[in-house]
């Protein structure tokens, strides 16, 4: 299944929060775990966000990676599906 991720990094941290935000990130992209796939991520130009398309099994496994970055981060999860174009009918 496909989840488009948007991670809000709030503006109340404190820099020992930021840290903690950081290593939490690099273990994250060190250990991405079996049958979980990061197909694209994107930032705002404001850097107000970041976009992340990822495929996992289910959303309980979304759920679960994301779980330690729910203190620092506000985030939306969206199964999505791909789409190409419009017909006519």
């Amino acid at each position: 299944m496909l989840f488009l991720l948007t991670n809000r990094t709030r503006r109340t941290l404190t820099p020992e929060q930021y840290g903690v935000l950081a290593g939490l990130a690099k273990a994250f992209y060190a250990g991405i775990p079996e049958g979980v796939t990061i197909r694209g991520e994107w930032a705002a130009v404001d850097q107000s966000c970041n976009y992340t398309l990822m495929e996992a099994p289910d959303l309980g496994t979304v759920e679960r990676l994301q779980a330690p970055f729910r203190p620092y981060v506000d985030m939306e999860i969206v199964p999505v599906v791909s789409f190409s174009g419009w017909t006519a009918t």
